[in-house]
């Protein structure tokens, strides 16, 4: 039986399997599972007997994930065929992901990374930066969007730059032009830089439009802004990740306690979603709010209703 079954997969993994179509390309993501990436492989039509694949990926030394980047098959492979390909990464393109949330010095290391790009811009300054982009009077924070990007082995860091900077371009203009009316914003930067906020404030989706909500009815009485975002991103590198009350005393051009209105440019990459709520917040009163522990926040219209809640959700949690 054990011949037997040696024999068969011996054969499996040196037939060749018919490709859906010549050539077939296909996509392995960041992070996928070996057992996944053959899932897809079976589910495409391209081999059969995944498990078994998974198996013999695994006994040749592949435990963890093959290679992230796109694929292409001229022709049929075996499956042992297939599979060193995989091994190798023998990718046409790569990709890099820029994180929403991520500051331009986190996406810059992501950049450095990439041993398949060209790195043009490595050691330069943020201003070099700009400047080899054709914006030379623009501070690169917020200004790139938070995407996946494909790269050929050889492309330049800053080809990808430029699609990045284009793309969050495009989307702040197409946010701007369908914003909501009478809004406390006098140009798409501030906009910009308000979704900037909204991205660091909170991981809730359906939470963005309220928080958003809050800050423009803070700029629309004159209140402080009062978000600890900005403060961190003011401290820079000194930040220990324990915000003191010091700090929030500390005077930076990013720290909304000490001053009025927004910060002077935005503090990290907004993502569409936050994008849309900062250009159409939500319809609310509120004025205040506070974490609750378990990632939402609870919104209150009065300080005595803010106070109270702060009881609740802060200080009987300490």
């Amino acid at each position: 039986m054990a011949i037997v079954a040696g024999g068969w997969i011996a054969h499996y993994l040196t037939t060749p399997s018919p490709l859906p179509t010549t050539p077939f390309e296909f996509n392995v993501k960041s992070g996928a599972s070996v057992r996944g990436v053959a899932q897809q492989l079976a589910q495409a039509g391209v081999i059969e007997y995944p498990l078994i694949f998974t198996w013999v990926a695994r006994l040749s030394g592949k435990r963890t994930a093959f290679k992230a980047g796109n694929y292409a098959l001229a022709a049929a492979l075996t499956p042992w065929e297939l599979l060193q390909k995989l091994n190798k990464g023998d990718v046409t393109q790569s990709e890099v992901t820029f994180i929403e949330g991520w500051t331009f010095q986190q996406m810059r290391q992501a950049l450095d990374r990439e041993p398949g790009l060209r790195h043009e811009t490595q050691g330069l300054s943020p201003g070099e930066i700009m400047a080899m982009l054709g914006f030379s009077n623009q501070h690169p924070e917020g200004r790139f969007f938070p995407d996946t990007y494909f790269f050929s082995r050889g492309m330049s860091d800053r080809a990808i730059l430029a699609r990045a900077h284009k793309l969050m371009q495009t989307h702040l203009e197409n946010a701007w032009r369908d914003r909501a009316p009478n809004l406390p914003y006098a140009t798409p930067d501030e906009a910009l830089i308000m979704a900037s906020i909204v991205e660091k404030e909170t991981g809730q989706a359906a939470e963005r439009p309220m928080i958003a909500g809050v800050f423009v009815n803070r700029l629309r009485i004159g209140m402080l802004l009062q978000t600890d975002p900005t403060v961190i991103y003011g401290l820079g590198e000194s930040f220990d990740g324990n915000l003191r009350r010091r700090d929030l005393l500390t005077d930076t051009p990013y720290n909304t306690y000490t001053r009025a209105g927004l910060p002077p440019t935005p503090i990290a990459m907004p993502g569409l979603g936050a994008l849309q709520a900062a250009l159409h917040p939500a319809d609310t009163k509120a004025i205040y709010f506070v974490a609750r522990g378990n990632g939402l926040h609870q919104f209150s219209s009065t300080l005595a209703q803010h106070n109270q809640a702060v009881n609740r959700y802060q200080r009987n949690q300490k």
